[in-house]
């Protein structure tokens, strides 16, 4: 008498093995990725997951550079603004009130995009990032986009700051200038925060590079002065400063005048130029995200 094997409706029958499955056609063969093209739904949770910590502590990562920005405004219009000094043709707290908007997008999305891939390293959870279905590309697209969201909220945080602060007026002049220059701005400072977290392997290496390398640059490039009131060797040095572009460019499209160059022409040559640059930075952790250099070592 042989014994009857029973089986409920849509349960894998007794004799299905893990050798058989493909000939069966249930799983395709073993090496052949089950998402093909972008997984959609991981960069999604990566992206909220980024934007969710930034979140969490809103009153640190975007009201709190809001006020900063402001203290910036006013200490500076106070100091050197009094006598009804103008710089291109607008009073002073309008010409530095567009650099200290996107200066502060361009640092918090260098300290969120830093953020990430270092505090894994160090705590030991970056295999949390390492281990989902994730590409390289859909890995970076996740960290940078949420650390451009960052720098959004902060733009629109700084200028409501400054909208309240009374000696400062923000005077659309061509908008496509603002959203351009702004978004090269703090997507170079996403991708070079997240180079900065693949080679750091401690939070002194990032603060080192935040103070001797972001924060200079920010600085010297122009956010509080024009460059041609500097002596030529210098004007030559600040043009190469990436940092220069993004911050009269910005300011262009607020007063309408940039010390990029004379007309729009020399602006948006300085725009067709920062794609590029970020083309190549984008390249350039791509394939360092993809060695696992400093990552999967």
């Amino acid at each position: 008498m042989t014994e009857q094997v029973q089986t409920t409706p849509g349960a894998p029958d007794a004799s299905f093995t893990e050798d058989n499955a493909d000939a069966k056609g249930r799983f395709p063969p073993r090496g052949v990725p089950v998402i093909t093209g972008v997984n959609r739904v991981g960069l999604w949770s990566l992206y909220m997951k980024e934007v969710r910590r930034f979140l969490k502590v809103q009153t640190q990562t975007i009201w709190g550079p809001a006020l900063t920005t402001l203290l910036f405004l006013v200490i500076f219009s106070v100091a050197l603004g009094r006598g009804g000094r103008s710089v291109l043709g607008v009073p002073f707290a309008d010409f530095v009130a567009p650099g200290l908007i996107v200066m502060g997008m361009m640092q918090n999305a260098f300290a969120n995009s830093s953020f990430s891939l270092l505090a894994g390293k160090i705590q030991g959870t970056i295999i949390d990032l390492l281990m989902p279905p994730l590409s390289e590309g859909e890995l970076m697209t996740g960290i940078v986009g949420a650390a451009i969201t960052r720098a959004i909220m902060v733009g629109g945080a700084v200028a409501l700051a400054v909208w309240i602060y009374p000696s400062a007026d923000l005077h659309v002049s061509h908008l496509w200038a603002i959203a351009w220059f702004g978004l090269m701005g703090a997507a170079m400072l996403s991708l070079f925060g997240l180079l900065a977290s693949i080679w750091a392997e401690k939070f002194d290496h990032n603060a080192a590079v935040t103070q001797f390398v972001v924060a200079p640059l920010s600085l010297l490039s122009g956010t509080f002065y024009v460059i041609d009131n500097l002596a030529p060797l210098f004007q030559t040095i600040s043009r190469a400063n990436p940092f220069f572009y993004v911050i009269s460019g910005f300011r262009y499209g607020f007063i309408g005048a940039s010390d990029i160059g004379p007309g729009t022409e020399p602006v948006v040559i300085a725009g067709a130029g920062l794609l590029a640059f970020n083309v190549a930075l984008a390249g350039v952790t791509y394939l360092l995200l993809k060695s696992g250099w400093k990552i999967k070592n």
